[in-house]
């Protein structure tokens, strides 16, 4: 189950960070428990997340942080295998 708290064992429900509301869910930034009146939506996104209000202040209600930090690391992957490849081609010729 991605995005939603889990209750485990004798645990109480999980507490916002901010305030001493049941958290509704984590920030899609800091991964922090956020009940529903200390945080803001997304904007510009195919889905709407949940972003605390420090996180709001500091980065905004992008994403573009996060996803540009993912393509990044897809070309580091791109990068990595294009060296493999040109490392076994130069070890196999003659």
């Amino acid at each position: 189950m991605g995005g939603q708290l889990e209750i485990a064992g004798s645990d109480g429900p999980q507490r916002c960070s901010f305030c001493s509301n049941e958290a509704a869910g984590p920030c899609a930034s800091c991964e922090r428990p956020v009940c529903g009146d200390c945080c803001t939506l997304t904007e510009g996104g195919v889905r709407t997340w949940a972003i605390c209000l420090e996180c709001d202040r500091k980065k905004g209600r992008s994403l573009s942080g996060a996803w540009g930090s993912f393509g990044l690391f897809l070309a580091a992957i791109l990068v990595i295998l294009a060296a493999a490849v040109a490392a076994m081609a130069w070890t196999a010729s003659p």
